[in-house]
């Protein structure tokens, strides 16, 4: 029977290595394609966004540069004070306090780490408006 139980393990083994090697062999396959998406994506600029809306304004590029930078300044103004700020057909700015966790022993992705304890602390969050949303349905 220790010659069946050692072959059994052997087996498990092998196939335990292979599975890995396939996984990262996937994965390193699929690296590359996952790369070039998220460099090939790129947010428009504070220029640009004040160039499309002075032309469907009508509106001088410079005052809508003006524009954007008082609504930056009244959003954070807002949020510092209340919490919350929705901006009407874009998005809702929110923040939240993330409770303070405690030091030790966690165990993440099957291996126990060891967690340094961190303060409370408030998080800043932006929620897309159901028009958006429905977007990408």
């Amino acid at each position: 029977s220790s010659h069946f139980g050692s072959s059994y393990t052997s087996a498990r083994a092998f196939v335990e290595i292979h599975t890995r090697l396939a996984a990262h062999y996937l994965l390193a396959a699929m690296a590359p394609k996952a790369m070039k998406a998220m460099k090939a994506v790129t947010s428009i600029s504070k220029t640009g966004l004040a160039e499309a809306v002075a032309t469907a304004t009508e509106l001088k590029k410079s005052d809508v540069m003006k524009v954007l930078t008082s609504l930056a300044e009244v959003v954070q103004k807002e949020v510092k004070k209340t919490g919350k700020v929705t901006l009407p057909g874009m998005c809702m700015v929110k923040t939240r306090l993330k409770p303070a966790t405690k030091a030790g022993k966690r165990e993440m992705f099957g291996k126990v780490c060891v967690v340094k304890a961190k303060p409370a602390r408030t998080i800043v969050k932006a929620f897309p408006v159901a028009a958006i949303k429905q977007l990408f349905k």
